[in-house]
């Protein structure tokens, strides 16, 4: 019944704000440690050298923006099977969030392939369906905000942001389906980790500040999402009022 109690927008509200400061001190704070670990105690790689840092920021964003694609299509479809309006503002806050680490995992993979593959850029499979991503989340925020019905906008969007749903396993996988320049995966599920414990952790690390990063941001702006699209109550309009 908690759970229905939640699903309110009305009752939601409250409870993110209570959240949001408790992700956002996580996120600094594993964040820190991710990035000390990975600039000072992690080993110097024997192939790349120090360029290899870089990892610590590109491979972490890259795994983001691809989960919070999967988690704001979840909520989307939610939003259009189940007709619930937190189900869609969730899937719009998440949305800036996902194209931010989109836009991290490109710029810092083109950091990364100048000093290894002599280019920032290459026309790669992974690389090319990262950058539809990219477009994909830019597609969904402005087709959103292109429609001035906010029922429509989200049925709009959420159908875009379902059918963009079949380029994640597409990026996850090009490594494996074609001959690309760009590294198989160093940490999988299925084996061991082929990398050192101190570079593994420092990764970890910043894969749990990301994470925490993305709950706090999302439940911030959805928050401000839930005060825009009910201002028409009296509860919300009350909540206006008194913030400056």
């Amino acid at each position: 019944m908690s759970l229905y109690h939640y699903a309110s927008p009305q009752h939601f509200y409250p409870l993110a704000g209570r959240m949001v400061p408790w992700f956002a001190w996580l996120a600094a704070a594993s964040a820190a440690i991710g990035l000390w670990i990975g600039f000072f105690v992690a080993p110097t790689d024997a192939q790349q050298g120090e360029a290899y840092r870089i990892i610590f920021v590109h491979v972490p964003a890259s795994w983001l923006s691809m989960f919070l694609y999967l988690v704001m299509a979840g909520w989307a479809g939610l939003g259009l099977v189940l007709n619930t309006r937190l189900s869609s503002m969730m899937a719009q806050a998440l949305a800036p969030t996902g194209a931010l680490f989109a836009f991290l995992s490109l710029w810092s993979g083109a950091l990364w392939g100048r000093p290894t593959w002599g280019t920032y850029w290459v026309w790669d499979a992974r690389l090319t369906s990262e950058l539809v991503l990219f477009f994909l989340y830019l597609g969904y925020m402005a087709l959103n905000a292109a429609i001035e019905d906010p029922r429509r906008a989200d049925k709009a969007s959420g159908l875009l942001a379902l059918v963009g749903v079949v380029n994640v396993p597409i990026i996850y996988f090009s490594v494996q389906w074609w001959n690309t320049l760009h590294q198989g995966a160093s940490v999988s599920l299925t084996r061991a980790p082929s990398m050192a414990a101190a570079m593994l952790a420092g990764m970890l690390a910043m894969a749990f500040a990301f994470w925490m990063y993305s709950f706090a941001m999302s439940l911030a702006r959805v928050r401000a999402i839930i005060l825009e699209r009910e201002a028409h109550f009296d509860w919300a309009r009350a909540l206006r009022e008194v913030k400056p």
